[in-house]
């Protein structure tokens, strides 16, 4: 499906930005846990815990990320970083989420590690496998491979695909590209706070609400696809189409268009999204 731009649908996006976007949607969203933090350093790594675990209802995934917090304090890059490793098998030993297990979080929380000791951040780490004039997917790809083998030094704790997946296997890794729109992106909603990636080159997060709206709402996807089970391929061909409204920005949108799905307010119907 070619990318064609339509006015009524840059006037919709406008009109549902403006009003399902402001920061004051943000109270039911893992990012206002995130944003409680200020120095880049530990947003980056609020980031990558609220983002991973980012899926299920509002409410409890509120509840698991300040469970996953808990033991990094009001400093989470400086006391991570300063963690002995029994210290973090002890810290998450009781943690449990849906399918992320205590095991899950020490093995994200020892490659959050590994990265800060031998990058100083995870930008830092991002940017070693980053090549600006090659796809954003092959620089997650390498960010993923090398947490992972933080992590894989004891194959008990290792990080599972599932919670932090390779998009070189076709993954839509919907967390991952919503972990890197808070750090790359910054406004009222967005934190920012890695400036080595231009906004330009970031993928949408698709999950099942953005792709229902892609389908039924922008017809940016073949309504033939299966909305439940969007991949890469689903997230980079409506990537291509929100670059044809905001070509500096095309996850500009992301965040309002998913309001009415994950967070429905009274008015929120006359929007059509998902």
């Amino acid at each position: 499906m070619t990318p064609i731009y339509r006015p009524e649908i840059a006037e919709f996006l406008e009109n549902i930005h403006t009003v399902c976007g402001p920061a004051l949607r943000l109270e039911r969203d893992p990012l206002a846990v995130v944003r409680r933090y200020s120095a880049p350093a530990d947003l980056e790594i609020a980031a990558l815990i609220c983002s991973t675990l980012a899926f299920g209802s509002v409410d409890l995934i509120l509840r698991a990320c300040d469970q996953a917090l808990a033991p990094l304090g009001a400093r989470p890059a400086e006391a991570l970083l300063n963690m002995g490793a029994r210290k973090i098998e002890e810290s998450w030993a009781r943690f449990q989420y849906r399918f992320c297990f205590p095991k899950d979080m020490i093995g994200l929380m020892r490659g959050a590690q590994g990265a800060l000791r031998e990058h100083g951040s995870l930008q830092a780490l991002f940017l070693a496998g980053d090549d600006p004039e090659k796809p954003l997917t092959e620089a997650l790809s390498s960010f993923v491979t090398r947490l992972r083998g933080y992590s894989a030094a004891s194959t008990a704790f290792s990080i599972r695909p599932n919670l932090l997946p390779d998009p070189a296997q076709g993954s839509a890794c919907k967390r991952l590209f919503l972990f890197l729109r808070w750090m790359v992106r910054q406004d009222d909603v967005d934190p920012g706070g890695w400036s080595g990636v231009s906004p330009a080159r970031l993928v949408v997060p698709m999950d099942t609400h953005m792709a229902a709206t892609c389908v039924h709402r922008l017809g940016f996807l073949d309504a033939k696809r299966s909305a439940a089970s969007p991949n890469l391929k689903d997230a980079l061909r409506a990537t291509a189409h929100f670059a044809l409204y905001a070509p500096e920005d095309p996850v500009k949108y992301d965040f309002a268009l998913t309001r009415p799905g994950i967070d429905p307010r009274p008015g929120d119907e006359i929007f059509g999204c998902y």
